[in-house]
C-alpha cells in the first residue's frame, strides 16, 4: 500500500502524467457514456447529409446523415475493446514465451528468439494486413492480427527482464531450497518483471488502437457501418471531399490522436515512476 502511494505521488508530480491520465480518463468516459449520445451511431437521415457542425449536430453529420458525435463516442468504445483485447492476446502469448526463453535458455531460448526475429523482420502493419487478408476481414481477425504482431515486443522485453532477475540472490535461494522451475517463475521471477510489462501494456493499447484504425482505413477492419474510427476515416475519404467537409475527417482523426497521446503519456509516466534509477518525476 505504501509503495502504491509513493508511485501515485510521483505520477501526480508530473505534468505529462497528469495530461496522460486526463486524456485516458476522458477517453474512458466517452466509451462509458456513449449510450447518452443524441442519436444512434447507425441512424441514417438522408435529409441531414454532410451537415456542418452546429447546434443540432455538434460535430456535423457524414455522407449518410449519421451524427458524427454519436459515432465518435461509440467509436471510443469499439477502439477500447479492440485495443484491450489485442493487448491481452499479445500478453497471453508474448509473456509466457519471454519467460520460457529467459529462464530456460539454451535451445528453447534460441527457438523462441529466432521465431521472434522472423516476425520482427516484417513491418507490423504489413504483417497485420497479411494476417487479416488471409483470414478474412472481421472483428475477431482484426484483434487477433493486431495482437499477434505485437507478441515479439512483449517476448523480447520479458526475456531481457528475466535474464537480469534469474541470477539474483532471492531466486538462487529459492532454487537452493528446492523450489521447482515453475514455482520460481511464478513466485520469484514474474512479480519482479511485472513493471515493464505494465508499462508496455499501457502504451500498447494506444499502439493497438492506431494499428486497428490503419487496418480499418484500408478496408480490413470491422463491418462498414460499425462506428470504428479508422473505418470512419476511410468512408469520409471515399464518400466526401475532406476539403469541403473537414469535420468528417477531423472528428475521428482527432479522437485517434488524443487517445494514442494519452496512453503514451501515461505509459511514459508509469515507466519513470516504476524505475528506481530515475528521478525524472
Amino acid at each position: 500500500m505504501a509503495e502504491t502511494g509513493r508511485l501515485w505521488a510521483k505520477i501526480r508530480r508530473s505534468r505529462a502524467a497528469l495530461a496522460g491520465t486526463l486524456l485516458v480518463a476522458l477517453y474512458l468516459g466517452a466509451a462509458a457514456l456513449a449510450d447518452v449520445a443524441p442519436r444512434g451511431p447507425r441512424a441514417i437521415d438522408q435529409e441531414r447529409q454532410l451537415k456542418a457542425p452546429g447546434a443540432g449536430e455538434w460535430l456535423g453529420t457524414d455522407h449518410l446523415g449519421r451524427d458524427m458525435l454519436s459515432r465518435v463516442l461509440h467509436g471510443a468504445r469499439w477502439s477500447l475493446f479492440i485495443g484491450v483485447v489485442s493487448v491481452a492476446v499479445a500478453l497471453l502469448i508474448g509473456v509466457p514465451l519471454g519467460l520460457v526463453a529467459g529462464e530456460a535458455g539454451g535451445a528453447a531460448d534460441m527457438v523462441v528468439m529466432r521465431a521472434v526475429d522472423v516476425m520482427l523482420a516484417f513491418p507490423g502493419v504489413l504483417l497485420a494486413i497479411a494476417i487479416v487478408a488471409t483470414l478474412g476481414p472481421s472483428l475477431f481477425h482484426l484483434m487477433l492480427a493486431v495482437g499477434l504482431v505485437n507478441v515479439p515486443v512483449y517476448a523480447r522485453q520479458v526475456r531481457a527482464s528475466v535474464m537480469q532477475v534469474r541470477e539474483l540472490d532471492y531466486v538462487l535461494a529459492a532454487r537452493a531450497l528446492g523450489a521447482g522451475r515453475f514455482r520460481v517463475i511464478l513466485r520469484q521471477i514474474l512479480p519482479n518483471v511485472a513493471a515493464p510489462i505494465v508499462v508496455l501494456a499501457t502504451m500498447g493499447v494506444g499502439t493497438a488502437i492506431l494499428e486497428a484504425a490503419g487496418l480499418g482505413f484500408v478496408g480490413l477492419g470491422v463491418e462498414p457501418d460499425t462506428p470504428e474510427w479508422g473505418t470512419m476515416l476511410a468512408q469520409a475519404r471515399i464518400n466526401s471531399s475532406w476539403m469541403q467537409t473537414p469535420w468528417t475527417v477531423l472528428a475521428p482523426g482527432a479522437a485517434i490522436s488524443l487517445a494514442i497521446l494519452g496512453f503514451n503519456l501515461l505509459g511514459d509516466a508509469l515507466r519513470d515512476a516504476m524505475d528506481p534509477r530515475t528521478s525524472k518525476i
